[in-house]
C-alpha cells in the first residue's frame, strides 16, 4: 500500500528532476558535448526512462528553456511590474536581474547558446523566442509607458530597451568566460548603481553636446 504513492510522488517527480540535470550538463559541457546518459544518470533513471519524457536532446534543451529558464525571467518581470517612477523600475529590474546572474543557472546556459548558435541555430531560436524576447518587449512596454508619461525622451523604446539590459550581457559573458581564468570578478550590484546613473542621466537628462 505504501509503494503505491511513493512511487507515483517518484514518476511526479521526474521531469523536474530531468530538467535539473540537463541545467547542469548543458552549463558545464555545453550543447555538443552534453550526452543523455550523462543526464540521465544525473537524474537518477535509466537512458531508456529519459527517452519516454524527451526523445532528443534538441527537445530536452527547449524543455529546459522553456519550464526552467522563461520562468525565472518571468519572476523577473512580474517583480519589476508596475513600479513607477521610471527610475525606480529601472533599479528593481536590474537588481532582479543581477540577482538572477550572480546565483542563478542563466548565464551558463546564455553563453551556451551564443557559443553554439551558428552550429545548433534552433537553439539561438528557442532561447530568443522563449527567453531574450518577451524580455525586452516587457523592457521596451515599460519604456514606452514612460514616455508616455514624459518621463524618458523621445526615442525607439526597443533600442533603449538593448541599451538597459546590455551591460548585463557583457558582464554575463565576462563572468562566465574570463573570470574562470582568473580575471576581477564583476559586482553586479555596483554594476546596477553606476548603470543606472549615468543611463538615467542619458534617457531622463538634457541633451549632450557633440
Amino acid at each position: 500500500m505504501s509503494e503505491g504513492p511513493k512511487f507515483r510522488r517518484r514518476k511526479e517527480a521526474r521531469p523536474a528532476e530531468i530538467l535539473n540535470a540537463a541545467l547542469d550538463v548543458f552549463s558545464e559541457k555545453g550543447f555538443a558535448a552534453a550526452r543523455l546518459d550523462e543526464i540521465a544518470k544525473r537524474a537518477g533513471l535509466s537512458k531508456g526512462t529519459l527517452y519516454l519524457y524527451y526523445a532528443t536532446k534538441e527537445e530536452l534543451f527547449s524543455a529546459v528553456i522553456t519550464q526552467a529558464i522563461a520562468p525565472d525571467l518571468g519572476r523577473i518581470r512580474s517583480e519589476a511590474t508596475a513600479v513607477v517612477p521610471f527610475s525606480v523600475f529601472v533599479r528593481a529590474f536590474l537588481l532582479q536581474l543581477a540577482t538572477r546572474a550572480r546565483s542563478g543557472r542563466i548565464a551558463p546556459i546564455a553563453k551556451m547558446v551564443i557559443a553554439e548558435s551558428r552550429t545548433f541555430p534552433d537553439l539561438a531560436r528557442h532561447w530568443h523566442d522563449q527567453a531574450v524576447r518577451p524580455m525586452l518587449d516587457f523592457v521596451a512596454g515599460e519604456v514606452e509607458a514612460a514616455q508616455g508619461r514624459g518621463e524618458v525622451r523621445p526615442g525607439d523604446p526597443f533600442l533603449y530597451a538593448l541599451q538597459i539590459v546590455g551591460p548585463f550581457i557583457l558582464g554575463i559573458l565576462w563572468t562566465e568566460t574570463f573570470v574562470p581564468i582568473g580575471a576581477e570578478s564583476v559586482e553586479f550590484e555596483r554594476l546596477v548603481d553606476q548603470h543606472v546613473a549615468t543611463l538615467l542621466a542619458g534617457l531622463m537628462g538634457t541633451e549632450i553636446a557633440s
